[in-house]
């Protein structure tokens, strides 16, 4: 176990300055506040019930915190398959960015498995009953038991990766990307088949969330390396700049194909006015939803990264980090959108019931953003010990 644990964890080098102690430690600190204040709130919440620690009612009975779990879990699946196109697939521009972008993925999807805990009024069930009842016709069982296995292929491929066994860590990269396709192929399914929900109903939802996993996954391997950079005092390598262009321009090209998935997402909604999907989508595009909609995720998830990359055709580092931040800012609206609106409208809102809303209200409550807060803390905590713990994660372009 020692040789093993040895081989994963780099040797100390001298005149590798990795991350600055003074600010990493204070760093550290604050971000360990804000995660024990997010655990202490939930475990708070699972206390004293979640009908009276969060927004969420029967009508709308998920938000925001669901919200930041897809957020995670599709951050983490983009990581994952933007970075086995570089070590699985070959790719050389894209190997400069595998092992970082590796570490990202387990680091996300932890940060979304501890925020859906705190969603779930008892996590440990799920767990327990995953493996002694298994539902097999149910995309929720599917949902769990796939990113398990898809966290567990992770988890062995970055160990093979650390330790240079690059042919079996490239196996393990691709049953990651397998388990993982599936996973997120099955949570837009989840949305997908629910025929009462017509906001989701529809075949295309599962090809929505691969293609808007790979978008979020190019936009956090920029933030995270060039975060990573800054924090560690380093300059750049002419190959790590190339590679971060290719991943800068196939996250345009991504855009561009959510822009045409969300343009006929919004015709279809509104042509013939169908019924329910009417609702919904009119509260994105003119009602309590349009600042979200047209700031968040188109201005900031969509038009303002395809602008910024464009205009430096993906070759500036500092104006691919800004896009990466706006995108990454608009994909979390595009995620919490995504789940509160297709909950808000009425089951029964066409048959003019007295007394009926015309949409159920929500509004997450303190508790539910700190938690999610603690969600981010905690991947920032893990990428900053994963920059100090793995030596900035070198690879040959250092």
């Amino acid at each position: 176990m020692n040789e093993i644990l040895a081989k994963i964890l780099p040797q100390k080098e001298e005149g590798l300055p990795v991350v600055k102690s003074s600010k990493y430690n204070a760093t550290i600190a604050i971000l360990s506040l804000i995660t024990i204040a997010g655990i202490a709130v939930g475990l708070q919440a699972m206390f004293v019930g979640h009908e009276h620690a969060y927004g969420n009612t029967r009508e709308v009975p998920w938000g925001l915190l669901l919200a930041a779990y897809v957020f995670f879990v599709v951050t983490s699946t983009g990581l994952c398959l933007v970075s086995c196109i570089g070590h699985v697939f070959g790719v050389e521009s894209f190997k400069p960015i595998a092992k970082r972008s590796v570490f990202m993925a387990i680091c996300t999807i932890l940060s979304g498995f501890v925020v859906i805990a705190f969603e779930i009024e008892n996590p440990w069930r799920m767990a327990i009953y995953n493996i002694t009842s298994p539902n097999l016709s149910s995309n929720i069982w599917w949902m769990g038991t796939l990113y398990g296995a898809y966290l567990f292929f992770m988890l062995i491929e970055f160990a093979l990766i650390q330790m240079g066994d690059h042919k079996k860590a490239a196996f393990l990269g691709l049953l990651g990307v397998i388990t993982g396709v599936a996973a997120h192929s099955n949570l837009g399914a989840v949305f997908g088949l629910l025929n009462a929900r017509e906001f989701w109903h529809g075949p295309y939802m599962p090809i929505y969330f691969i293609t808007s996993a790979m978008m979020s996954g190019c936009a956090a391997v920029v933030f995270f390396h060039w975060l990573a950079y800054k924090a560690n005092g380093w300059e750049m390598s002419d190959e790590l700049k190339k590679s971060l262009t290719a991943v800068g321009k196939l996250g345009m090209l991504l855009m561009t194909v959510i822009m045409f998935f969300t343009t006929w997402k919004m015709i279809g909604g509104v042509s013939g006015h169908p019924a329910g999907k009417y609702e919904a989508m009119m509260s994105l595009l003119s009602g309590p939803f349009s600042f979200n909609f047209w700031v968040g995720e188109v201005m900031l998830g969509l038009i303002l990264p395809f602008t910024l990359i464009l205009s430096v055709r993906a070759k500036n580092m500092n104006m691919l980090f800004a896009a990466s931040v706006s995108g990454i800012v608009g994909i979390f609206f595009m995620r919490y959108d995504l789940i509160v609106v297709g909950m808000i409208v009425p089951f029964f809102h066409n048959m003019n019931i007295v007394g009926q809303p015309h949409l159920y209200p929500y509004t997450p409550t303190i508790q539910e953003w700190v938690i999610t807060a603690a969600g981010i803390a905690l991947c920032g905590i893990m990428f900053l010990v994963g920059e100090k713990v793995f030596k900035g994660h070198l690879s040959a372009d250092h």
